[in-house]
């Protein structure tokens, strides 16, 4: 018996277990009830009706389609702001960037909440209206630094080589940039539009705070159907958040690799 435990933790797939115990209980199986869930009617049977409402119930499906919106619109503004950062820390010296990349992150210490009520207050010092604006810049804030540290982190391991070699060729700066830099950076992008995109979509308590709850976003529909016992329905919108972001995901995948290949040739 004691042999026979020592040989099995002596194996390395054995050490996997407690990982593969953890996936299906906290990964697997919530998706799992998500699904059966979304596709079962109240009486328990299978049915179709949840999602039949999604499509019949407008204020659901035009709350999907802004939350898109916005998160595409935080998306874009944390590139044109996390890019050049990025860019910028990657030309620095080593330590000079650690220091920066850290006090980038810092704030990513605190809670999320503690740092949205912080924004409130701010928009309360300033007597700034609370909406739409506050929302953006909310999101912005929040999820800037999962843009640049993943943007910094690719530039920062580029083979330098290969902006030699473009130079020795003639390439001017702009063309070594968008020849050779830009796509060769496109798995750090693809890994901040995921990092921002997917959790902008599904938020809930930073539109509630910065719009005082004037302003519903597609993960609040979610909360609210929960709390109020509806898991069926708040599972099915759940499942057609995750399938969107799983297609966005598995295009931006592709894209990526295509403009990577692409920087490669040329």
């Amino acid at each position: 018996m004691r042999s026979n435990i020592i040989k099995f933790f002596s194996r390395r797939r054995s050490w996997t277990l407690p990982y593969v115990l953890f996936l299906a209980v906290f990964v697997v199986m919530p998706l799992v009830l998500i699904m059966v869930y979304a596709f079962q009617a109240k009486d328990g049977g299978l049915s179709l009706e949840n999602f039949e409402r999604f499509i019949n119930q407008p204020e659901a499906a035009n709350t999907f389609i802004y939350s898109i919106g916005i998160a595409l619109i935080t998306t874009i503004i944390c590139i044109v702001l996390g890019y050049p950062a990025a860019y910028i820390l990657s030309r620095m010296k080593l330590s000079t960037a650690r220091v920066v990349v850290m006090l980038f992150i810092l704030p990513m210490w605190i809670n999320v909440l503690v740092r949205t009520l912080a924004t409130v207050a701010l928009f309360d010092f300033l007597t700034l209206p609370l909406g739409e604006g506050a929302l953006i810049f909310g999101m912005v804030y929040n999820f800037l630094p999962f843009m640049v540290y993943p943007i910094y982190n690719v530039l920062q391991k580029m083979d330098h080589s290969l902006i030699e070699a473009a130079e020795d060729l003639g390439a001017t700066p702009r063309q070594v940039f968008t020849r050779v830099v830009f796509p060769l950076s496109m798995p750090g992008i693809v890994s901040g539009v995921m990092m921002v995109f997917m959790p902008t979509i599904s938020t809930f308590a930073i539109s509630e705070l910065l719009t005082m709850n004037n302003i519903k976003l597609f993960g609040t529909t979610i909360q609210e159907n929960i709390n109020n016992g509806m898991w069926h329905y708040g599972a099915a919108l759940s499942l057609i958040m995750l399938v969107i972001i799983g297609i966005t995901s598995l295009f931006t995948d592709s894209s990526s690799e295509d403009a990577a290949n692409d920087g490669g040739l040329l």
